[in-house]
């Protein structure tokens, strides 16, 4: 174990292996589909409804493993587990690049899922190694490296799907194998033995927090709002590359293009939009706002009849990724000063069950409404579903006051 001071390398390895593990996720997504096709020898119907279970594999293991990495990353120090969880990801997408079943496919997607629900140790990362009042702008910058690794994993494998729907996983285990012995040069141990804990399965239950909505009545109807705005809205990445491919028939370029490009507004609008907003609008109303206009986009995306309009909604409805953090926003209201961190828990427990979900309502739907066995053709019915949600989940927030009680 080493016992190095943090030095100008640390918060460089977190950031990159954060970056890292994002390209990894992103560049998948493009040729997922044809890599599914390619083992089980079906259409894109069928592809969906398979890949729906591998994201649901990858999500279930990030949910139920993120809290346990966390805490053995406080009984035995953050640098083992780091190290494990960036070597596990290169070795596992090594081994899915060699896939030869659908079966090797789910047993990648169960480690991966296991090895990239490592963010909670880089955040105890960086707490252990900047000062309190640095900590916010540290923390930005792992928020930075989130978003700017999902818009370049994507266009990355697009492009790299061009030359073989196994060549971006060999792209991703190089990284990642690459940043294990970078780790392992320059990255220290940056929790003390004598401030560790033992490690203890109780404090591991990753459905724990959900307990912050019991305790505060007055969140629940804003839990049940962001409930369905996370449930509606993961829809779209776990159906994009089969959606895109079958209405339009996109290439894996064309898909990763799009995907980068969401990515790219996104980051637009969460890092200059909100402020405004909010200031404009109130959180209140910002909030209705951003819900009415993710309940229309998704019809939009059901009916879009031609490739470029695609482009064109996902201008317009970028607006819809304000809602998250008004309600959050409100939420904070309605919460006691020493009860925020319980509350933010709470919102990421939510956030986890979704993702476990969504991706069964979208591909299945998708697999259901699309192909000869399909009762009526209607490719865009998973962003049905997800505007239902938005409709309900609209509904809901209505019902709550304009003014939440102040803590």
């Amino acid at each position: 174990m080493s016992d190095r001071r943090p030095g100008k390398h640390a918060l460089g390895f977190v950031l990159i292996t954060v970056f890292i593990d994002m390209i990894g996720l992103g560049i998948i997504l493009p040729v997922l589909p044809g890599l599914i096709r390619d083992l089980a020898h079906v259409d894109v119907s069928s592809a969906a409804t398979l890949g729906g279970w591998l994201l649901v594999a990858y999500s279930a293991m990030q949910f139920l493993f993120s809290p346990i990495i966390g805490n053995l990353s406080d009984a035995y120090g953050r640098r083992p587990v780091l190290l494990l969880s960036v070597g596990g990801l290169g070795i596992d997408y090594a081994l899915t690049a060699f896939a030869p079943t659908i079966a090797w496919l789910v047993v990648g997607r169960l480690i991966a899922g296991v090895c990239g629900a490592s963010y909670s140790v880089a955040s105890a990362f960086i707490a252990d190694i900047t000062a309190p009042e640095e900590r916010a702008k540290a923390f930005g910058y792992i928020g930075a490296a989130f978003g700017v690794g999902f818009i370049i994993g994507p266009a990355l494998g697009g492009l790299l799907g061009e030359y073989g729907h196994r060549v971006p996983f060999y792209a991703a285990a190089a990284l990642s194998l690459a940043n294990f012995v970078y780790g392992w040069l320059v990255l220290p141990e940056t929790l003390a033995p004598e401030k560790r804990r033992p490690f203890r399965l109780a404090r591991a239950n990753p459905l724990g927090a959900l307990a912050a909505f019991r305790r505060h009545p007055a969140l629940t109807v804003f839990g049940v709002t962001l409930f369905l705005h996370f449930l509606g809205n993961s829809i779209y990445p776990a159906i994009w590359a089969y959606y895109t491919i079958y209405r339009y028939g996109w290439s894996e370029l064309e898909v990763g293009l799009s995907l980068a490009f969401f990515g790219a507004i996104t980051a637009v609008v969460q890092g200059g939009l909100v402020g405004p907003f909010i200031q404009r609008f109130g959180e209140w109303r910002t909030a209705l706002i951003s819900l009415v206009f993710e309940a229309v986009i998704a019809v939009g995306y059901a009916f879009a009849g031609q490739g470029w309009m695609i482009y064109v909604l996902l201008v317009v409805g970028s607006i819809q990724g304000i809602a998250m953090p008004a309600i959050s926003a409100l939420m904070t209201h309605s919460t006691e000063a020493d009860a925020q961190g319980e509350l933010q828990g709470a919102i990421a427990s939510l956030m986890g069950i979704t993702s476990i979900a969504s991706p069964l309502i979208g591909t299945q739907l998708f697999g259901a409404f699309t192909g000869p066995q399909a009762p009526i053709e209607l490719p865009g019915a998973p962003f049905l579903a997800t505007a239902l949600l938005s409709a309900v989940a609209l509904w809901v927030f209505v019902r709550t006051p304009r003014k939440p009680r102040a803590a």
